[in-house]
């Protein structure tokens, strides 16, 4: 066992607006299964980095422990696996490997296989298992789970639960009660350190946010009330000096020492005056000392369309190709106004091909597809890697409202200071939320989204789930958060 402890960081990128991390303080156990939680933008990344020494920093990180970063890059994916793993960790023993793969339930006929015939799970496990078979390293684990299917989540989450010693990013809820025993929250003005899994993180957040909340209201109710005494002892202070001097005095004054008397109680009235003020100073005070943690997740608005005919989409005895690989066989679907679908299977079973095919892109296909006269489809891919130029640039050429898209997009705790960011520059998270907010903006009978939460954060997720709740919008998704789609009660449709 030992300690990563982190003393007085500040981190600020070159050109940035404001520092990433300011004055930053806490100690971590090398022996921890550590869940990274925090806003898209707020450092988690940055941070790991930083444990890397990519960047230069303010402040100090003492560590006895080697740092090993996933994902590792792959710069040709098209050589064969063991080639690789060459590259990776030219120091690799074989044996370890074959020894985490098995565990992470891949196959062992992958070796000569081209990296990029993999599927997203696979090269992900692969991945994982050369990272967990280098000893002695403090592992720092960026997003697993994107792109991996519900039932490699649970595969990897089985996996990670029984090691130690790690750092792990993820937005999956349920990925994270299964496999962590710490939590290491980025929040909005500190960084907290606490045991437990996100459940136990979560519940013990809610209670500080409403016992802020509670203390908010009734300090707010007490600056009140000592803001209007304050307002009534001036006023009574300034009538009783007014009764020293001038036309008023000579109703009080029938001798000069009655001029002392008056002043004397003058004074004891504005004393009062400004030991309320000072009262009412302290309340401020603390007041503003609270609140500084409690998440905005606004609630978004949607306006979704309703088109007069049912179904909006039918498909009938439909198999679909990638390329020229059958992927998807004999799919009978139909989506009704109302529905949320969720299309749930192994990845590499067609569930983002058929997503392609509903939006009217060319795939290759037997059976029929009806869709519904007029349909306006509104669609949320899984690459972002399209974007790029200015935000406003974005705006006009997809025809959106500014203010009701950078609304969105505040809402989802995008900073102002991203606004003046080309696209290229934002984080994954920050993409994808772009994305949604277009897709959001758009008033359509039908949302079709591939895939939406990959990179997106905790506090967004829910605001999605309330939105859609609250709305029920037409949709038919790509998703593998089990949590998300339990708490929008989809319909589950396996392929």
């Amino acid at each position: 066992m030992s300690l990563i402890s982190v003393n007085n960081l500040t981190f600020y990128y070159d050109g940035s607006y404001d520092n990433i991390f300011e004055d930053v303080s806490f100690q971590i156990d090398t022996n921890w299964k550590l869940g990274f939680i925090g806003r898209n933008g707020r450092g988690k990344t940055t941070f790991l980095n930083l444990l890397m020494g990519k960047y230069e920093y303010k402040g100090s990180i003492s560590a006895s422990v080697h740092f090993d970063y996933f994902p590792y890059e792959v710069n040709d994916k098209s050589r064969a696996v063991i080639d690789v793993l060459e590259d990776i960790y030219p120091e690799y023993e074989f044996w370890k490997v074959c020894r985490e793969v098995s565990l992470l339930e891949v196959n062992d006929d992958i070796w000569y296989r081209p990296f990029d015939t993999l599927s997203n799970g696979e090269q992900t496990k692969v991945m994982l298992a050369v990272l967990f078979s280098r000893d002695n390293n403090f592992l720092l684990i960026d997003e697993p789970t994107n792109h991996l299917d519900m039932e490699a989540r649970e595969v990897v989450k089985s996996y990670l639960n029984k090691k130690s010693g790690f750092i792990l990013v993820s937005h999956d809820r349920s990925f994270l009660d299964g496999c962590i025993d710490h939590v290491l929250s980025i929040n909005r003005a500190n960084i907290d350190v606490v045991s437990g899994n996100f459940s136990s993180w979560w519940e013990n957040k809610k209670r500080q946010d409403d016992f802020e909340l509670a203390e908010n209201a009734k300090l707010k109710k007490e600056i009140k009330r000592l803001s209007d005494a304050a307002m009534q002892a001036s006023k009574w202070a300034d009538d009783v000096e007014a009764t020293k001097i001038g036309k008023r005095s000579e109703k009080y004054e029938k001798s000069i020492g009655t001029r002392s008397y008056v002043g004397e109680k003058s004074r004891r009235m504005q004393q009062r005056r400004k030991n309320l003020e000072r009262r009412m100073n302290r309340e401020i005070e603390e007041k503003s000392a609270l609140l500084k943690n409690i998440e905005e997740a606004e609630s978004i608005k949607l306006v979704p369309l309703k088109h007069h005919k049912q179904p909006l989409v039918n498909i009938s005895g439909m198999n679909l190709y990638y390329g020229d690989k059958l992927v998807c066989r004999d799919v009978n679907l139909q989506i009704r106004s109302g529905q949320c679908i969720a299309l749930i299977g192994r990845n590499g079973c067609g569930k983002s091909t058929l997503i392609k095919k509903i939006i009217g892109e060319n795939i290759k296909s037997e059976g029929t597809i009806e869709l519904a006269s007029g349909l306006i489809i509104s669609y949320v891919s899984q690459d972002t890697s399209f974007l790029s130029g200015e935000l406003k640039q974005y705006i006009a050429e997809n025809g959106l409202d500014e203010t009701l898209f950078m609304q969105f997009l505040r809402k989802m705790d995008f900073a102002r200071t991203q606004f003046d960011k080309k696209l290229e520059e934002l984080s994954a998270g920050q993409k994808k939320k772009v994305l949604l907010a277009r897709s959001l903006c758009t008033q359509a009978h039908l949302y079709v989204w591939d895939e939406p939460l990959n990179y997106i954060d905790i506090f967004s997720r829910m605001q999605i789930e309330e939105l859609i709740n609250q709305y029920r919008p037409t949709m038919i998704m790509v998703e593998h958060d089990k949590t998300f789609i339990e708490s929008i009660n989809a319909d589950k449709v396996h392929l």
